[in-house]
Formats: structure tokens, C-alpha cells, sequence
């Protein structure tokens, strides 16, 4: 697993394009995939957050969160774009957080991008800070809706280029 500050070194390219597509109305925003109890997939939005260094996620008690706490797999993928069909997605391990030098940053990166709304570290209450490392990442590129011919850039640890 990497960090994101790992992705970033080895693949700008796909770190930028991931950080414009998660963050494309303002606020991080995807759609998170997890592995149920049962085995089948799971998934639900919610807003992952972006540092230098690391990806983060606050996560509601749930049943993705108790996916998350069980299993620790995950995929993440961008919400769909107006304009296109661009997208980002990335998979790996999510590794639940007790510390509270960073509980206290993403709480308040999480206020502070969401600032315009009026949120406030209430909304925070009961849920779990999350570290989301990465194993593999894909970033799509379009011309539009429809583009017969989509660029399709796909990187796994094990790639490493």
C-alpha cells in the first residue's frame, strides 16, 4: 500500500487528476465500495478528504463502517462529471485512526472546506476517522459523453511507473 503522497511522487499525473475529479463541486465527494458481511458489494457515497500526505475519510456508523472496521477493503470512486465521462477511481486499505493530532486536523480541514455551507465539528460527532491507502488507482479521460475512444491510465503498487 501507498500513501497518497506516495501516488503523488510516483504518478502526479493520476494524483492531480484524482484530487480535481474528488473535489470537482467543492468538498471531496465519492462513492465508496466496501465488502458486506455476506461478501457482495456495498456502496455509498460519501466525502473523502485530501491532504498532501494522506486521504482520509470520516465515516457515520453504518453498516459500510462496520465493512471498513471488519474487512478494511475498500474502493473509491469519483461522482460522475456534467461535462463527460472523466473519472477516478482507487482501492486498498482503510486503517481506522486513534490519533488526535490528526483527529484535530481533519476535523478541521473537513469545517474549513465546507465553510460556505455553515458545517461545524458537530457534524463529525460519532463517527470514525479512517486512513485510506492506496494499491491501485484508475483515471479516465474523455472528449465528452459518448467518446468512442476514452484514455484509460490504470496503476497498482506493483506497477510502480
Amino acid at each position: 500500500m501507498v500513501s497518497w503522497r506516495e501516488l503523488r511522487e510516483a504518478r502526479p499525473d493520476l494524483a492531480e487528476g484524482g484530487r480535481s475529479l474528488l473535489y470537482q463541486v467543492g468538498v471531496g465527494l465519492a462513492f465508496l465500495g466496501t465488502v458486506a458481511t455476506d461478501g457482495r458489494p456495498r456502496v455509498n457515497p460519501m466525502c473523502p478528504l485530501l491532504t498532501d500526505d494522506d486521504m482520509y475519510a470520516w465515516i457515520v456508523a453504518g453498516p459500510k463502517r462496520g465493512d471498513l472496521l471488519r474487512d478494511g477493503r475498500y474502493t473509491l470512486h469519483s461522482f460522475p462529471c456534467d461535462d463527460n465521462e472523466d473519472a477516478f477511481s482507487c482501492g486498498g486499505r482503510a486503517t481506522l485512526l486513534d490519533d488526535d493530532a490528526t483527529k484535530e486536523r481533519m476535523t478541521q480541514q473537513f469545517v474549513d472546506e465546507r465553510k460556505p455551507i455553515g458545517l461545524t465539528a458537530d457534524a463529525l460527532t460519532g463517527q470514525l476517522l479512517f486512513q485510506l491507502d492506496i494499491e491501485r488507482c484508475l483515471l479516465t479521460r474523455t472528449t465528452g459523453h459518448g467518446d468512442p475512444s476514452p484514455d484509460h491510465t490504470i496503476w497498482t503498487i506493483r506497477s510502480r511507473t
